[in-house]
């Protein structure tokens, strides 16, 4: 069984990117649990100075998390033209350790329009030396309410797209270890 972690970079409630990694986590195959990051909105501004002994307990967990999984799963919205504050602090956080060494990552999309955020997201991943996975999801949910957004979710292609796309993430992660 494989552990994957998803991360989103909303911290919006009616986030679609959250929307799609939780639909993406109810459509896995059965070979692979995929566990939501909920911590995002708790971390700590990011400070080296404490690292360490000193690591905020939030930081510790997701480094944990992440340390634990088997891979990651990161959705994330564009903010004027960048990776939102709140998922590159999370990033921060697992900068000086090893729990992003060779760690399997894939990036999914909401929305077809956040290719800055994406180009800079895969550039902050691969410097800190994930192993970025080349597929990936776009399921176009930009502007989407909530009901509509779990409809677009629960079609039947969308859903064989989420469970093929963490199949072969599943498969390039088996690959890596």
């Amino acid at each position: 069984m494989l552990n994957i972690i998803a991360i989103s970079g909303s911290l919006r409630a009616a986030s679609t990117n959250s929307a799609l990694l939780a639909a993406l986590a109810a459509s896995a195959p059965a070979d692979c649990r995929v566990h939501l990051y909920d911590g995002l909105g708790r971390l700590p501004i990011f400070n080296p100075d404490d690292e360490g002994e000193r690591t905020p307990s939030e930081a510790a967990r997701l480094i944990e998390m992440i340390t634990r999984a088997d891979g990651v799963i990161v959705s994330c919205p564009e903010y004027a033209h960048g990776v939102p504050g709140g998922m590159k602090n999370a990033l921060d956080w697992l900068v000086s350790g090893d729990a992003a060494i060779d760690k399997p990552a894939m990036l999914v999309h909401a929305s077809p329009r956040s290719l800055y955020a994406r180009a800079a997201l895969a550039e902050i991943m691969r410097t800190m030396s994930f192993a970025l996975y080349d597929g990936g999801l776009e399921i176009a949910l930009l502007g989407k309410k909530s009901a509509e957004t779990e409809m677009i979710l629960n079609e039947d292609p969308n859903r064989q797209a989420m469970r093929e796309a963490v199949r072969a993430f599943a498969g390039f992660i088996r690959g890596q270890t």
